[in-house]
């Protein structure tokens, strides 16, 4: 593969935010390398091997975090050491209030980019939309029902477009060195409304279920959800309830100098491409 001097090694470059980030980067003209276990270049926090070749010739790096905090600031220092200038780490917002034994990865990844001696920008988005049709919460609307212990709080969810934009622009413009952002939609809405919203759009009953923590832990070991994931979404749905990011965010204004996405947009743009069909 030829490498580039300016090329931007993408984590996680078939995810939901890592693919757009790879198209969003491309479109613009800029060198991306993007990497995944199953991606154009492999790459496998599992398997240090594949590492190097990730690397060699980044100038930059999108880190998707580990798993297993210990690999991220492994990783780090060999990207530094490698000529990695640059990271722009995704985390979550509010990630410092949720309990210490959930996103222990995304924890790790944040102090290792700043203790990298490099320039370094962290993204802390709140939950995104595509989460309704491209991961945790699509199965249960298609069969018509999502059932979550959020209660009455309201969540300003972010469109990962929006991350992918932010993304880009600091990854490819200066100004952004030692910059946190919280990334959000334009407007708080209850998981209600969300779930009403996507009926509406997608022509087709749905209704939203109120459970207690407990129930919901049971429901997602009855599917089989491994417990790690278990714990970090019950973390998750603690510190929401808790009201801790339900203010929108003002990182995609101060970026982009436009407002986001709203969730309307995005749930008109889904149903239009048959996600819930």
């Amino acid at each position: 593969m030829t490498t580039h001097a300016n090329e931007i090694l993408v984590l996680g470059g078939t995810g939901k935010t890592g693919r757009r980030l790879v198209h969003t980067l491309r479109a613009a003209g800029e060198h991306v390398r993007a990497a995944s276990r199953s991606g154009e270049v492999r790459f496998d926090w599992s398997d240090q091997d594949t590492w190097p070749t990730a690397l060699d010739g980044a100038s930059a790096v999108y880190l998707m975090a580990p798993e297993d905090p210990a690999l991220a600031q492994v990783f780090v220092k060999r990207a530094t050491e490698a000529g990695v200038g640059r990271f722009v780490a995704l985390s979550g917002r509010g990630i410092e209030q949720v309990s210490a034994d959930a996103f222990q990865g995304m924890a790790a990844a944040e102090q290792a980019v700043r203790d990298s001696g490099a320039r370094w920008t962290i993204l802390r988005p709140n939950n995104f939309s595509q989460n309704f049709d491209e991961d945790v919460w699509h199965a249960p609307l298609r069969d018509g029902r999502l059932a979550l212990p959020i209660g009455s709080m309201p969540e300003p969810f972010i469109d990962t477009q929006d991350i992918a934009d932010v993304a880009a622009a600091v990854l490819t413009t200066d100004g952004h060195h030692g910059q946190v952002y919280d990334l959000s939609g334009p407007r708080a809405l209850t998981f209600e409304a969300a779930v009403a919203t996507i009926a509406e759009a997608a022509g087709r009953p749905m209704r939203f279920v109120e459970l207690t923590p407990e129930e919901y832990r049971a429901e997602l070991l009855a599917e089989g959800f491994p417990e790690e994931a278990v714990r970090d979404l019950d973390g998750l749905f603690a510190v929401m309830r808790a009201g801790h990011f339900t203010e929108p965010g003002d990182g995609v204004r101060r970026v982009l100098g436009r407002e986001p996405i709203d969730f309307g947009a995005y749930a008109a743009q889904a149903a239009a491409a048959g996600a819930w069909a």
